[in-house]
Protein backbone atom coordinates (compact mmCIF):
# COMPACT_ATOMS: atom_id res chain seq x y z
CA UNK A 1 0.00 0.00 0.00
CA UNK A 2 0.98 3.16 -1.36
CA UNK A 3 1.40 6.05 1.54
CA UNK A 4 2.79 9.44 1.08
CA UNK A 5 2.14 11.55 4.61
CA UNK A 6 2.68 15.39 4.95
CA UNK A 7 3.53 16.92 7.71
CA UNK A 8 5.28 20.37 9.24
CA UNK A 9 2.44 22.76 8.68
CA UNK A 10 1.15 25.25 10.79
CA UNK A 11 0.31 28.91 11.35
CA UNK A 12 3.51 31.38 10.62
CA UNK A 13 4.05 35.04 10.87
CA UNK A 14 4.51 36.84 7.44
CA UNK A 15 8.72 36.65 6.47
CA UNK A 16 8.44 33.60 8.83
CA UNK A 17 10.01 30.07 7.73
CA UNK A 18 8.10 26.70 7.67
CA UNK A 19 9.70 23.09 6.71
CA UNK A 20 7.34 20.46 5.56
CA UNK A 21 8.29 17.26 5.17
CA UNK A 22 6.78 14.24 3.23
CA UNK A 23 7.46 10.59 3.97
CA UNK A 24 6.80 7.31 1.56
CA UNK A 25 6.35 3.79 1.88
CA UNK A 26 5.24 1.29 -0.56
CA UNK A 27 7.23 2.54 -3.67
CA UNK A 28 10.68 2.46 -4.27
CA UNK A 29 11.13 6.11 -3.58
CA UNK A 30 14.55 6.20 -5.79
CA UNK A 31 12.53 5.82 -8.90
CA UNK A 32 9.80 8.63 -8.16
CA UNK A 33 10.13 12.57 -9.33
CA UNK A 34 8.75 14.61 -6.14
CA UNK A 35 6.79 17.60 -6.35
CA UNK A 36 5.24 20.10 -4.14
CA UNK A 37 1.59 21.35 -4.69
CA UNK A 38 -0.61 23.46 -3.06
CA UNK A 39 -4.28 24.19 -3.13
CA UNK A 40 -6.60 27.15 -1.65
CA UNK A 41 -9.96 27.30 -1.44
CA UNK A 42 -11.92 27.39 -4.51
CA UNK A 43 -8.77 27.20 -6.54
CA UNK A 44 -7.16 24.78 -8.77
CA UNK A 45 -4.02 22.62 -7.24
CA UNK A 46 -0.52 24.51 -8.30
CA UNK A 47 2.65 23.34 -8.82
CA UNK A 48 5.33 24.62 -6.52
CA UNK A 49 8.41 22.65 -6.80
CA UNK A 50 9.92 19.90 -8.21
CA UNK A 51 13.01 17.52 -7.90
CA UNK A 52 14.40 14.69 -10.05
CA UNK A 53 15.13 11.88 -9.01
CA UNK A 54 17.70 11.08 -11.66
CA UNK A 55 19.83 14.00 -11.68
CA UNK A 56 19.05 15.91 -8.54
CA UNK A 57 17.12 18.57 -11.20
CA UNK A 58 14.84 21.11 -9.09
CA UNK A 59 12.08 23.76 -10.67
CA UNK A 60 10.46 25.83 -8.84
CA UNK A 61 7.22 28.37 -9.20
CA UNK A 62 7.62 31.64 -10.05
CA UNK A 63 6.18 32.93 -6.81
CA UNK A 64 8.60 31.16 -4.33
CA UNK A 65 11.38 31.34 -6.17
CA UNK A 66 14.53 32.02 -3.78
CA UNK A 67 12.49 31.18 -0.88
CA UNK A 68 11.36 27.72 -0.86
CA UNK A 69 14.00 24.89 -1.32
CA UNK A 70 13.06 21.24 -2.49
CA UNK A 71 15.23 18.13 -1.10
CA UNK A 72 15.09 14.36 -0.81
CA UNK A 73 16.54 11.65 1.20
CA UNK A 74 16.32 8.75 -0.85
CA UNK A 75 17.76 6.48 2.22
CA UNK A 76 14.85 7.70 4.39
CA UNK A 77 12.18 7.97 1.51
CA UNK A 78 11.38 11.88 2.16
CA UNK A 79 11.02 15.09 0.64
CA UNK A 80 10.93 18.62 2.36
CA UNK A 81 9.91 22.05 1.65
CA UNK A 82 12.04 24.58 3.44
CA UNK A 83 9.80 27.39 2.92
CA UNK A 84 11.36 31.36 3.84
CA UNK A 85 10.22 34.66 3.93
CA UNK A 86 6.47 33.43 4.00
CA UNK A 87 3.94 35.54 2.42
CA UNK A 88 0.04 35.70 3.44
CA UNK A 89 -0.15 34.39 -0.07
CA UNK A 90 1.79 31.00 0.50
CA UNK A 91 -1.33 29.89 2.83
CA UNK A 92 -2.78 27.02 1.07
CA UNK A 93 -2.91 23.28 1.52
CA UNK A 94 0.32 22.00 0.62
CA UNK A 95 0.39 18.33 -1.26
CA UNK A 96 3.33 16.22 -2.59
CA UNK A 97 3.12 14.14 -5.39
CA UNK A 98 4.93 11.09 -6.74
CA UNK A 99 5.18 10.05 -10.08
CA UNK A 100 6.99 7.59 -11.97
CA UNK A 101 6.37 7.85 -16.12
CA UNK A 102 7.68 5.06 -17.93
CA UNK A 103 6.77 4.08 -21.58
CA UNK A 104 3.73 2.22 -20.73
CA UNK A 105 2.28 3.86 -17.56
CA UNK A 106 2.51 6.53 -15.23
CA UNK A 107 1.85 6.76 -11.61
CA UNK A 108 1.02 9.10 -9.61
CA UNK A 109 0.13 9.42 -5.89
CA UNK A 110 -0.61 11.89 -3.53
CA UNK A 111 -0.53 12.69 0.15
CA UNK A 112 -3.55 13.82 2.41
CA UNK A 113 -2.30 17.76 2.68
CA UNK A 114 -1.11 19.47 5.47
CA UNK A 115 -2.16 23.50 6.29
CA UNK A 116 0.45 26.43 6.22
CA UNK A 117 -1.50 29.45 7.40
CA UNK A 118 0.96 33.11 7.01
CA UNK A 119 -0.79 35.39 8.84
CA UNK A 120 -0.19 38.18 11.80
Amino acid sequence: QVQLVESGGGLVQPGGSLRLSCAASGITFSDYVMTWYRQTPGKERVWVASLTNVGGSTNYADSVKGRFTISRDDGKNTVDLQMTSLKPEDTAVYYCNAVRRTVLTTESYWGQGTQVTVSS
